[in-house]
């Protein structure tokens, strides 16, 4: 992997992961708060060490230098650096020894030596430094074992990161499943604390939104169910009114509204009941290539259509209503939208895995794309198509949608250059498509 691959991702998982935001703090913050004692307890120390430990250590270093006596003794200051933890350090024109060999300049440097040394009657200089300590010969594991510690301290804090925040993973989860209209999984509560109460109040908001979305569908329900008796007598009334010349236009045009109304109503109940998550399907073994046909010929009346379906599809386990009622609008929309175009629409039916893929494409004007995306919703029409005579109430892209989904498929919408098509994707029951 490229390295600068490795960098974005980490930068990318830095901002996206609140636990290890917070572990980064954490250590940052503790090493910043022990490089500040530790610097104040120096500079404290130091500070001591000039004002109250000097006088001190003179008085001291005067007493080793007498002892070792004048000339040096070198036995003497042997003995010293046995027993006490120092180094000395002997130059002049008799005696030069040194009981650790250039240590004594690493430890303290020129300015130090200058007020830890002193200078005999004849002419030598005797220095003292620190010497080397117990557990500085003798290595231990300390260094390692103050790591390990610091470490496990540092996977403790991000486990329990880990668990603190455990809840934020669930609410995430739970907004994707309502964004996608389940609500019958709630956010699991874990804890009694402020992410508790948070998951608490988006469950409830999210039985809020279910409910409301419940009283909307019964309402559209009972309304659409109602409107369909008085539309029913009012078709009645308007096919048995004599058929005069006079009023022949206004009766047929009144029966065109009508069959209109009772097509919205239609749609409309339809919609609701497979936007429902207990939408029911009555699968049965379905001959698509014949039902296809079917719905062809009883739909183009005379105008042209080519038809191109897969030889030998075996039979599929569809709701047969609701897939007349798929390719009934793709037909229907190819048709209308493609009337003035030079080639005749197209209807294509071949074999995927365990399910089908319908394709119809027209050859007309096709649709700008950025309406694209919203050609598949509930009464869109795209600004070419707002006439009521070509448009319709844009209900029909929007079941076949729907039927696609509940058979487990899928509904894509392309332009074709030129033309549009629609390809739709029914699944076996039980099986679901590749995700688009």
């Amino acid at each position: 992997m490229k390295p600068h691959r490795r960098s974005g991702r980490w930068r990318h998982s830095l901002r996206h992961s609140l636990r290890l935001r917070l572990i980064i703090v954490f250590v940052l913050l503790a090493l910043a708060m022990t490089a500040v004692f530790v610097g104040g307890m120096q500079r404290a120390f130091s500070i001591g060490w000039r004002d109250a430990a000097r006088p001190l250590v003179a008085d001291y270093v005067d007493r080793l230098a007498a002892e070792i006596g004048t000339p040096p003794d070198v036995g003497r200051a042997e003995a010293l650096a046995e027993r006490l933890p120092i180094s000395i350090h002997i130059e002049g024109p008799v005696v030069n020894w040194d009981s650790n060999p250039g240590q004594l300049r690493r430890n303290f440097g020129p300015r130090a030596s200058d007020w830890l040394s002193r200078t005999t009657a004849d002419g030598h200089r005797i220095s003292f430094g620190p010497g080397t300590f117990s557990w500085a010969r003798e290595p231990t594991s300390g260094g390692w074992l103050t790591l390990a510690l610091l470490l496990a301290l540092i996977v403790i804090a991000y486990a329990y990161l880990r668990r603190l925040l455990r809840p934020l993973v669930d609410i995430r989860a739970g907004a994707e499943r309502f964004g996608t209209g389940v609500f019958d999984r709630p956010i699991p509560v874990r804890r009694r604390d402020e992410l508790g109460d948070l998951a608490r109040r988006i469950n409830k908001m999210a039985s809020e939104i279910q409910g409301m979305l419940d009283a909307k569908r019964a309402l559209l329900l009972a309304l659409s169910h109602e409107l369909r008796s008085p539309l029913t007598r009012a078709r009645l009334n308007a096919e048995l009114l004599p058929a005069t010349a006079e009023g022949a236009a206004e009766r047929d045009a009144l029966l065109r509204d009508l069959a209109e109304m009772r097509d919205l109503i239609s749609d409309l109940l339809e919609s609701e009941r497979l936007a429902s998550p207990h939408a029911a399907l009555h699968r049965e073994p379905v001959d698509l290539g014949a039902l296809v046909r079917e719905v062809v010929d009883e739909h183009t009346q005379g105008r042209a259509l080519v038809l191109d379906i897969a030889p030998g599809l075996p039979p599929l386990g569809v709701d047969r209503t609701r897939v007349r009622l798929l390719v009934r609008n793709l037909v229907d929309n190819a048709l209308r939208h493609g009337a003035e175009a030079a080639e005749p629409p197209r209807v294509g039916l071949r074999g995927i895995g365990q399910g089908v893929e319908l394709e119809v494409r027209d050859f007309g004007p096709g649709v700008d794309g950025e309406q694209l995306a919203h050609l598949t919703e509930p009464f869109y029409r795209t600004d070419g198509a707002r006439q009521r005579a070509t448009g319709g109430v844009g209900l029909g892209m929007y079941l076949c949608r729907l039927v696609a989904e509940a058979h487990g498929g899928s509904l894509d919408v392309r332009n074709a250059q030129p033309g549009l098509a629609v390809t739709a994707r029914l699944m076996a029951e039980g099986v679901r498509g590749p995700a688009r």
